[in-house]
């Protein structure tokens, strides 16, 4: 390419692996990605058949199946094509697409593992008043702000993308079309992209992380009044999945985002997107499966009606 030259495709250099072991890494990530489908659709499926499990925390858990997949789904598919047919080339607009989408479930996830962690501070802080606070009209309104944010943060982002038509190099070291890569590519002016990442996304990351953090502190100081092993017992078996997986997904993008770049920047990014984008999706079920009782009921009902 020429400096300052617009461009018609990108190539995503992909995982920092040998050629040689492309076919083993794809098998496995095939594998991962088809457990991630299956485990979160599981979830979906068990939740709507069994009428025990038609609370708020489950309906959450349920969007936030959904949102698994779906966040699994813009990257992974891509990447298998990739290193299936050893193309590494990807559309300008299937590029943007993939900018777009990956920001709306990433930004749902999060606000979704807020309005849990919501739940469960009303659960536990409030339990005589939970049924009132707790309704179908506040979880559905939940669950549509957290959709709607996500997508305005994603399409404004994806806006003030596009507009950068001019780029010094078409090459991407990633796997996927990952938004501050794209603007290090870019030979356009990008401080305003810069700063709507910073106040958006400390508005759909930041800001839910510390709601989170908070309700787990109201939920710590309620469970130290009473100490009992009993209360400590039942709340753990209450918030031990969903901390599992805010500790993941937050877990991520802390290594992804905030910690220092070393000297292999790239393959670190690259191996921390894939735990973000693959490994925690696919862990989620197992999390919510072997640490719930309720779902494991579930199952284990819906197993003997098919016997």
């Amino acid at each position: 390419m020429d400096n300052d030259s617009t461009v018609s495709e990108f190539i995503l250099l992909g995982l920092p692996i040998r050629a040689e072991d492309q076919a083993l890494y794809s098998a496995l990530i095939l594998t991962m990605y088809l457990t991630t489908v299956l485990g979160n659709l599981l979830i979906i499926l068990l939740i709507r058949l069994d009428s025990h499990l038609h609370t708020p925390m489950y309906f959450f858990l349920s969007h936030l199946a959904f949102t698994d997949i779906s966040f699994s789904s813009v990257t992974v598919p891509k990447m298998l094509v990739n290193m299936l047919t050893h193309s590494q080339s990807i559309s300008y607009t299937g590029c943007v697409s993939q900018v777009y989408f990956f920001i709306v479930f990433a930004s749902t996830d999060s606000f979704l593992l807020t309005s849990m962690a919501y739940d469960r501070y009303v659960a536990i802080c409030h339990p005589l008043h939970y049924t009132i606070i707790m309704n179908l009209s506040l979880c559905i309104l939940l669950v549509a702000v957290s959709w709607a944010l996500s997508s305005v943060n994603a399409l404004v982002q994806t806006l003030l993308l596009a507009r950068l038509s001019h780029f010094r190099n078409n090459t991407i070291p990633h796997y996927f079309c990952d938004l501050s890569t794209l603007l290090k590519l870019s030979s356009s002016d990008t401080t305003i992209n810069d700063l709507i990442i910073l106040v958006l996304g400390n508005m759909v990351i930041t800001l839910p992380f510390i709601c989170i953090l908070v309700s787990y502190g109201y939920i710590g100081v309620t469970i130290l009044k009473t100490p009992s092993i009993k209360g400590i017992c039942k709340a753990l078996s209450t918030c031990g999945s969903h901390l599992c997986v805010v500790s993941l997904y937050y877990g991520a993008i802390i290594g992804l985002y905030f910690v220092p770049s070393s000297n292999n920047t790239n393959d670190k990014d690259v191996i921390v997107a894939v735990m973000y984008t693959v490994v925690t999706p696919m862990l989620n079920p197992f999390i919510y499966s072997l640490r719930n009782r309720d779902m494991k009921g579930a199952l284990r009902n819906i197993l003997s009606r098919t016997e």
